[in-house]
């Protein structure tokens, strides 16, 4: 069991939701049950400022409050299906090349299909999911002003405290605000300095959303612990810089910023030099350690520069990496070799990802450790996206330790794999991509030392300076991150998502891929939203 506990037992806060309006009527937010505080109540308490940062950071990873069902975060959906990491791994991950499903769970293939509309209750459940995590910053950073803090009587150390906490909370907003501006485009901008009484806020377009989580960033990196200095799943230096690297490295689609790359470099090169390790122990698989249910002790942690702790017994739920180890086992897959208790028969991938993988057969894989499917019974090609042996399913994430114990939930139901929101293996693919596409300051033999660090990892051939191509960055990108979270911004960075110049099978609906329309980069703002706020305005397309 890890030392972290990130759930407000017993507590539940009354927040003023509506004030990020994203879903009225079937989907409502923060449900009280009788039992809730009001702030002022609730921060009486010294210890009261590191629990609801818990909660901030738990808002990643579980969907209410009391553990995986009863008292939920957004209700009007399956519980589960409300977490943030699942939501968000249905549109990037389940709309591509590397994942479909096999379930009938309302609109949920729409997702592969590229078919999805406004009335999408998954896109709306996850845009609900975005409001609250917003809403929860907001507050938090409402009720640790220096006002307040010296009204309380707080004293001078925890104060300090405080102000880490502070830089934290505004990190995990700017990151909820860039999965916002990459995925819907524009949207509301709250923040602590809106007003707490009911009202409608103005539309925020993407380029005001990123203007403001470029600002915050390079306003909070200063104030933040330097990076791998934190407490383990806490956000520092590195993070936000990792975080600040991305947005530029897709400013291009974001703003029509030709800087961005530029720009990403000298980020990258501070996180490169920060600490961080590829795990890569002799004699063991270091890219499977990765997944695994001891991630965070087995020196997989040394990789990561931000992760969501994910444990059996302290984050039960059925989202994050327990969606991601169990929908994944069917067939004849034996459960027991991802230590939990059966598989949902849900995920699986297309031939295309597979294709990525070269020495690839239908009786074996390929040498690179990265391609791990599981083929026994499983068919290639995919004739029916509801049958689970159709395409090969993904053997990533397993819910055992590096000696081969089973995770803390002994019932099987939970799993303990960390989920790494980013490492150091994509710092280095973006610093190769900035060397391919010419960015100043990036040097492509660099580049290539770092992309072969991966690749011997990975126990397959190295590649020379001439064959760092942004083609091949774009498939070892999917080769390392695959079910990371990466892949549909990747894949429109890289002008591949939409229409005819990458087509895999079942995209646009058609068993053998067919193009689908350019407005479908972004994904539409939810009828509900815009129910709830006539200030919104809806995305081109839809």
């Amino acid at each position: 069991m890890k030392n972290i506990k990130i759930k407000l037992l017993g507590v539940s806060l009354f927040l003023f939701v509506m004030i990020f309006p994203s879903c009225t009527n079937d989907l409502n937010q923060v449900p009280d049950n009788g039992d809730s505080k009001s702030s002022e109540e609730f921060f009486k308490d010294p210890a009261s400022y590191k629990q609801f940062l818990a909660k901030i950071y738990a808002g990643l990873a579980t969907t209410g409050q009391q553990g995986p069902a009863g008292s939920p975060d957004v209700s009007g959906i399956d519980e589960g299906q409300s977490d943030y990491l699942r939501g968000y791994f249905y549109l990037q991950e389940l709309t591509t090349d590397l994942a479909v499903i096999a379930w009938n769970d309302a609109t949920i293939k729409d997702f592969h299909n590229q078919t999805w509309t406004t009335l999408d209750t998954f896109l709306n459940a996850t845009y609900a999911r975005f409001s609250f995590q917003v809403v929860n910053c907001n507050e938090f950073l409402r009720q640790t002003t220096d006002d307040k803090l010296t009204a309380r009587g707080v004293d001078a150390t925890l104060k300090t405290e405080i102000g880490y906490f502070r830089a934290e909370a505004r990190f995990m907003r700017a990151l909820t605000y860039w999965h916002l501006l990459d995925a819907y485009g524009g949207g509301s901008l709250v923040t602590e300095d809106s007003p707490v009484d009911f009202y409608y806020p103005d539309y925020a377009t993407r380029t005001q959303l990123y203007n403001f989580v470029e600002s915050e960033l390079k306003a909070i990196i200063p104030l933040l612990k330097p990076a791998k200095t934190n407490e383990k799943y806490r956000a520092d230096q590195g993070a936000a810089k990792m975080l600040l690297a991305n947005l530029y490295m897709n400013s291009k689609v974001y703003v029509n910023a030709n800087d961005g790359y530029d720009k990403a470099v000298p980020l990258l090169n501070d996180i490169i030099a920060a600490g961080y390790t590829i795990h890569n122990p002799a004699g063991r698989n270091g890219y499977q350690e990765l997944f695994l249910a001891d991630n965070d002790s087995n020196g997989a942690q040394n990789e990561f520069i931000f992760a969501v702790a994910i444990d059996g017994l302290n984050t039960q739920g059925y989202g994050a990496t327990t969606f991601l180890t169990h929908a994944a086992v069917g067939g004849s897959m034996d459960k027991n070799a991802f230590g939990i208790n059966g598989g949902w028969g849900g995920l699986r991938t297309t031939s295309a990802f597979v294709s990525k993988f070269p020495g690839t057969t239908s009786s074996a894989n390929s040498s690179d450790t990265r391609g791990n499917f599981y083929k026994d019974g499983q068919n290639l090609e995919i004739k029916d996206l509801a049958t689970f042996t159709d395409g090969y399913a993904v053997q990533k994430f397993r819910n055992l330790t590096s000696a081969g114990v089973a995770g803390s939930d002994k019932k099987g139901d939970f799993v303990d794999c960390d989920f790494p929101i980013f490492r150091l293996a994509d710092a280095y693919l973006l610093y190769a991509e900035c060397a391919a596409r010419g960015a100043a300051g990036a040097n492509m033999a660099t580049a290539v030392t770092y992309v072969n660090a991966l690749r011997t990892r990975a126990k397959t051939n190295t590649i020379t300076q001439s064959e760092l191509t942004l083609a091949f960055i774009l498939d070892e990108r999917a080769r390392e991150l695959h079910w990371e979270l990466h892949r549909r911004t990747d894949l429109i960075r890289f002008g591949k998502f939409t229409g005819s110049s990458y087509l895999w099978p079942w995209k646009g609906g058609v068993a053998s891929g067919a193009p689908t329309q350019s407005y479908r980069d972004l994904f539409p703002i939810p009828a509900n939203a815009l129910s709830a706020n006539t200030k919104l305005k809806q995305n081109p397309g839809y």
